[in-house]
């Protein structure tokens, strides 16, 4: 089918493109300095200043990963490395959406703390008049800025509150 035969032929460049780095970092290496990025800006409780931050560093661990990371041993054999190089390299991408999004919803509810938008005394302070949807990003290519599509939500039996941990 003409869908299998593209897609092959774009993993198979992909892969190509990575073992054809040949750079000085570990993939391992990448992996856990975006952990660090994400677990720092982007973890339970996020800023838009932290966020922002995070856009910035991630973008910057992309272009190093893309030109600096080494992948041991070769394409056409069992390779983990080439394996987890792949994923990381998704995880990058992901790692930036999530930010994106993040700093997009400015409202503070269940897992995702906004320390700008609390009240007083610390507990979240939601916004469901600004974002009462779900909300799904949609790839546009690489290097295109993805759009955010937005579906409200609909309640008929439960109604929205804000809930107190206190």
């Amino acid at each position: 089918h003409p869908a299998f035969e593209e897609t092959s032929l774009a993993v198979a460049e992909r892969l190509k493109q990575l073992m054809n780095i040949k750079g000085n970092q570990t993939v391992e290496s990448f992996h856990k300095r975006l952990g660090r990025i994400m677990w720092d800006q982007c973890g339970m409780a996020r800023s838009e200043q932290g966020l922002k931050k995070a856009i910035e560093d991630i973008r910057q661990l992309k272009k190093e990963f893309w030109s600096d990371v080494r992948i041991p041993g070769q394409v056409n054999e069992m390779n983990p490395e080439l394996d987890k190089a792949g994923r990381v390299a998704d995880f990058i991408e992901l790692g930036e959406l999530m930010c994106r999004d993040a700093l997009t919803r400015e409202e503070s509810c269940g897992g995702h703390f906004r320390e700008e938008h609390q009240f007083p005394d610390g507990e979240c302070k939601r916004d469901d008049e600004k974002f009462g949807h779900v909300a799904a990003w949609e790839f546009q290519g690489v290097g295109k800025t993805p759009i955010r599509n937005v579906e409200p939500l609909n309640y008929e039996f439960v109604k929205m509150s804000v809930r107190n941990y206190k």
